[in-house]
């Protein structure tokens, strides 16, 4: 299983050794930026498919994205 844990970068080198002493934790690496920015963007999109598939909002057809083009 992964996680992604959020520590502040005044505390990153101290959290990342931490992190690394647990026998457990078979790897500790930060994300990069692009990295982070591509995990947001994936939230986001879960987030609108889970309201999509709830009724809450209409998302665009395969159709109507092309069209835009």
């Amino acid at each position: 299983m992964q996680f992604v844990v959020e520590i502040p970068n005044v505390r990153a080198d101290f959290g990342l050794s931490v992190l690394k002493t647990l026998s457990f934790v078979k790897k500790a690496t930060p994300v990069s930026k692009k990295e982070n920015a591509i995990i947001e963007d994936l939230e986001i999109s879960a987030k609108e498919v889970r309201s999509h598939r709830q009724g809450r909002i209409k998302l665009k057809t395969a159709r109507e994205l092309l069209d835009e083009l």
